[in-house]
């Protein structure tokens, strides 16, 4: 089993659409995959959840006992769940700033039973801080993907972002691959756009850009993923081979 996510330290750069998105594509190829809302404001639950009834139980529920992950599981499709987190009541939010303390390995163990129920890919959604909560769900990846918008402003944000993962792996002496970085919503009419990615090109990442695509929000809107709603636009190829490059293919 693999577990992946999407961060940095910044709102609004497509982290819940990747996400969403990439665990998707995953799930369309018949490889079991789960997606994790550690997110207080659960933007993925909103999107591929909505209002659709059944949900019982959220992650704030099984990261205190209150249900075992696989009773938290909400089906999005054959090969595709979730486990969803809602921000009215603040139950994540609640859990972080209290019990997580004592518990910060918790995530790994959620890890150890979403392998034991089959699951291939465990794909996590996070909000865009650095607080004990993400750096305690960061800990239980195999693999940490940065995305960006095409901004001056993201070459700083990576190195930020690359001090505080070398943190994480030292204070609890775990690896964490970060080799893939994400471009976003990349306009090539816009000089600074093209000067920027250039900037990422040169570093050593494996790099992959998606073109700005007003059919991703579109989808959202729905509460559909790209694959869904529009599977020929021209975001959908290159997070394609974003979900390839995860999965090995």
């Amino acid at each position: 089993m693999k577990t992946i996510g999407f961060h940095i330290q910044k709102g609004g750069v497509g982290k819940t659409t990747v996400s969403g998105s990439v665990a998707f594509y995953l799930a369309s190829k018949g490889r079991k995959t789960v997606i994790i809302d550690g997110d207080p404001q659960g933007s993925a639950s909103t999107w591929l959840v909505g209002k659709r009834p059944g949900v019982k139980y959220e992650l704030a529920d099984v990261l205190t006992g209150s249900a075992k992950a696989r009773e938290a599981l909400f089906p999005l499709s054959e090969h595709l769940s979730i486990i969803p987190s809602f921000g009215k009541g603040g139950g994540l939010k609640n859990y972080a700033e209290g019990p997580l303390l004592d518990e910060p390995f918790i995530f790994l163990d959620l890890r150890e039973e979403l392998e034991k129920a089959g699951f291939e890919f465990v794909v996590y959604d996070l909000s865009p801080g650095m607080s004990r909560l993400e750096r305690c769900i960061i800990l239980s990846f195999d693999e940490v993907i940065t995305p960006f918008t095409p901004e001056f402003f993201s070459l700083d944000g990576l190195d930020i972002f690359r001090d505080e993962l070398k943190k994480i792996q030292k204070s609890y002496r775990r690896e964490v691959q970060h080799s893939k970085i994400v471009i976003n919503a990349l306009n090539q009419s816009f000089r600074r756009h093209t000067l920027i990615t250039e900037s990422f090109r040169a570093m050593p990442y494996q790099l992959f850009i998606i073109p700005q695509d007003s059919h991703l929000a579109e989808a959202q809107m729905v509460g559909k993923t790209i694959f869904e709603s529009d599977p020929h636009s021209k975001s959908a190829q290159p997070i394609r081979d974003l979900a390839e490059a995860i999965a090995g293919d």
